[in-house]
């Protein structure tokens, strides 16, 4: 199956999300390229990047479970190839 490489933008707003998004990302652990996370003292939130390589409806599905978290946001820009 095509993979496509693309990243997830993800806003964290609640601190008690933590664990449910690093289940998810620990579930889709072989098709993540890598991560970042970067707290945001100042205005009381994380930002989370994403790097990500795999078939576009499992990218998808991450991000959607993502972005359905209490308190989370996701969005996702995808390679052109």
């Amino acid at each position: 199956m095509e993979t496509r490489a693309a990243v997830i933008a993800i806003i964290v707003e609640n601190d008690d999300s933590a664990n449910e998004i690093n289940s998810l990302l620990h579930e889709y652990r072989g098709s993540i390229i890598g991560r970042m996370g970067i707290p945001y003292r100042e205005k009381g939130i994380c930002i989370i990047s994403v790097a990500i390589d795999a078939p576009q409806d499992t990218i998808s599905s991450l991000a959607g479970k993502i972005g359905r978290i209490n308190g989370v946001t996701a969005k996702t820009v995808y390679s052109p190839k």
